[in-house]
């Protein structure tokens, strides 16, 4: 068992901490708002992406998926939400100004964000169905792989926000402070455009 999580664990870090809609966004929640504020949308991000998983390990993604129009309404919906992430990363008020006034995106804004993320089904239903701990017991080994992943998540959106909070502290010069913001939602954009176009 030790065995096949030395291999699961590195084949899920690369794949479910590669910068996408989630990552991008708890980076830049982090540019924009630091650490400690940040982390209300950490655990939303952490637990709507366990919810990802535990819908993938069920299989409740393949019966939606299997409906098209609900996998299309969901795609859209989703890429309006991150859309308007991407405009409140961009316009938050650099850290340090004291006459700013608004909040960092809420634990529920990221939960609807990862549960809606493209890239998080993506990657857990591959790391998910590529590997296996328990060959002769199907639930044992689910139940394992769910425990091994939920490490992987935490672990890398904290890394995640610890990044774009790193940015934080060294962004408090307004000008720099708003590129930093408007970069950190640009690519936010870009990852959901190549989470649901893939080249």
């Amino acid at each position: 068992m030790e065995g096949s999580l030395i291999l699961l664990w590195p084949a899920a870090l690369p794949l479910m901490g590669s910068p996408g809609p989630a990552t991008l966004s708890i980076a830049g929640v982090g540019a924009a708002y630091g650490i400690r504020a940040g982390l209300p949308f950490l655990a939303g991000i952490c637990t709507g992406t366990t919810v990802v998983l535990i819908a993938v390990a069920t299989g409740v993604t393949g019966l939606v998926l299997s409906v098209p129009a609900l996998a299309n309404a969901v795609t859209v919906a989703a890429a309006l939400y991150i859309l308007y992430l991407a405009w409140r990363i961009a316009t938050a008020p650099v850290l340090g100004d004291t006459n700013a006034e608004t909040r960092p995106p809420a634990f529920v804004n990221a939960f609807l964000l990862a549960i809606a993320n493209p890239k998080a089904f993506a990657a857990i239903g591959a790391v998910f169905s590529g590997h296996s701990l328990v060959r002769q017991d199907p639930f044992l080994d689910a139940g394992l792989k769910v425990a091994a992943l939920i490490v992987v998540i935490v672990t890398v959106n904290v890394l995640w926000l610890a990044f774009g909070s790193s940015f934080s502290l060294l962004l408090r010069n307004p000008r720099a402070g708003r590129i930093a913001n408007i970069g950190f939602a640009v690519l936010l954009l870009l990852s959901v455009v190549l989470a649901v176009w893939p080249l």
